[in-house]
């Protein structure tokens, strides 16, 4: 896997969680201590998330390498 692919991966899976603890968050059933404790792991998971899109920013803003430039295929008709 290439490393674009693994932020953009890490980028979901952090989104995810977030999402999934936002849910058990609403849950009535959480005692307060639960619920603190949550809020300080979406609290890391949000501070990860924002490094990861921070990077992805810094990479998607970079120009792409001299040797990566797009080259015009030759192409050949075959009859």
């Amino acid at each position: 896997m290439t490393q674009p692919d693994g932020l953009d991966q890490n980028i979901r899976e952090l989104q995810e969680w977030l999402r999934r603890a936002w849910q058990q968050l609403a849950d009535p059933s959480l005692t307060a201590f639960s619920r603190r404790e949550l809020r300080n792991q979406m609290k890391q998971c949000n501070a990860d998330l924002h490094v990861q899109l921070q990077a992805m920013s810094k990479r998607l803003s970079q120009p792409l390498p001299a040797g990566r430039a797009f080259v015009r295929p030759e192409l050949r008709i075959l009859v």
